[in-house]
């Protein structure tokens, strides 16, 4: 409990910082800046009191910032242990091993699936773990995160494209979510509206060969923001409450 008011007491105090200085971290010579006349009094307070509604609505998604940066961490420092060229190998042995198993089990379309699915979760993999070791809070927010979602998401959908059994348990659910993030989250302004007009999810790339296209960019287009999201709730979380070895 006290680390999670310590938590809160931080969250509005960045939030503090945004009009104020000092608040955050204060100066160990000038200490923490307080108003001295009434306008800044005011100020002051009428600012203080906006964040309090916000930062009971950003601590749950802290939260998801504090988990995100552990399973990372953990992530990280595999790719350290191993580098990003044995991380590469590491993924296309486990990979490589399922798309043999795959062989020797299933149907020629099923190892031509969890083949395809393969090449795209390592590549994807490779530059995420690559980018993470390249540097700087922004080079991993704008690039390793959105990656690593894509690592995740994207093989399965790869994989149901050319898999019936697949097909029926990802691409109907998919197209349910589409559905969804068009009517909720792109409903302002008429983007759904738009989207719906020019592309049809389940007919767009059949005319270039390459049906399924659309759930491929489905996917991507929900990982990339996916990635960023999650990259700046865990800049977030670094902010305030930063790791040890920060």
């Amino acid at each position: 409990m006290e680390a999670l008011l310590l938590d809160v007491v931080r969250l509005h105090e960045t939030w503090m910082e945004v009009a104020f200085p000092r608040q955050l971290d204060p100066s160990t010579v000038l200490g923490k800046w307080t108003p001295e006349t009434t306008p800044e009094t005011v100020a002051y307070y009428l600012w203080a009191a906006l964040g309090a509604p916000l930062v009971a609505v950003t601590y749950p998604l802290l939260l998801v910032g504090f988990a995100t940066r552990f399973y990372a961490a953990k992530l990280d420092s595999a790719v350290t242990r191993f580098g990003v060229l044995g991380a590469v190998v590491v993924a296309t042995v486990l990979w490589g091993s399922l798309t043999l198993v795959t062989h020797l089990q299933l149907p020629f379309e099923d190892v031509i699936a969890v083949g395809a699915a393969s090449v795209v979760a390592i590549v994807s993999a490779a530059l995420a773990a690559g980018f993470s070791k390249v540097g700087g809070r922004f080079v991993s927010v704008l690039l390793a995160y959105p990656f690593a979602m894509t690592a995740i998401f994207l093989p399965p959908v790869v994989a149901a494209l050319v898999t019936p059994t697949l097909e029926q348990a990802i691409l109907p659910p998919s197209y349910d979510l589409a559905r969804w993030i068009l009517d909720t989250f792109l409903f302002v302004g008429g983007v759904n509206d738009v989207l719906r007009g020019a592309f049809d999810l389940e007919t767009f790339g059949e005319q270039w060969g390459l049906p399924g296209l659309g759930y491929v960019l489905m996917w991507v287009g929900i990982s990339v923001p996916l990635g960023w999201f999650l990259g700046i709730l865990v800049s977030l979380a670094d902010l305030v409450r930063p790791r040890p070895d920060a």
